[in-house]
């Protein structure tokens, strides 16, 4: 399975700031056995967000696009409105599970906004921006989101 992240982190895009959770995801999914072909941190801004996960999908670069950043309350989050702009089909339940997974590490989880869908053949959900938060958001995950992908992809 083939997997890309984007960082939505202004500093990390502009050399300012370590991209601490897109390595993070990376390593998980590579433990995982699984293939990250598209790596990259990004401004926070709803343009240039849905032009990428457009074209990550619509090209299907990868069968999953996960997001880490701009999904929480600051006023210039913006992933989960760029998310939502670029899917055909919301799939509420994983931004469900996450969240509900993660109140039981922090009450500050209620304050992710995050969600999920389907674009094409393609899977694409938003993560925490925090380290600690992608970590233990795509481990609950994970095995989900891979069975999600195989029933994405599945022909007839």
């Amino acid at each position: 399975m083939k997997v890309a992240i984007l960082t939505a982190n202004t500093k990390v895009y502009r050399g300012q700031d370590t991209d601490e959770s897109g390595q993070v995801l990376e390593e998980l999914i590579e433990d995982a056995g699984l293939e990250v072909v598209f790596r990259r941190a990004l401004p926070v801004d709803r343009e240039v967000l849905e032009s990428v996960l457009a074209s990550i999908a619509d090209d299907e670069m990868a069968d999953l696009i996960l997001t880490t950043g701009g999904a929480g309350c600051n006023p210039g989050d913006c992933t989960p409105e760029a998310t939502t702009a670029v899917i055909e089909r919301p799939v509420p339940g994983i931004p469900e599970a996450l969240r509900a997974n993660a109140m039981q590490l922090t009450k500050r989880a209620m304050l992710n906004r995050g969600t999920a869908g389907i674009r094409g053949r393609v899977l694409i959900v938003n993560l925490p921006g925090k380290s600690h938060g992608a970590r233990e958001s795509l481990k609950y995950l994970l095995p989900e989101l891979v069975r999600a992908v195989e029933v994405i992809q599945k022909e007839g």
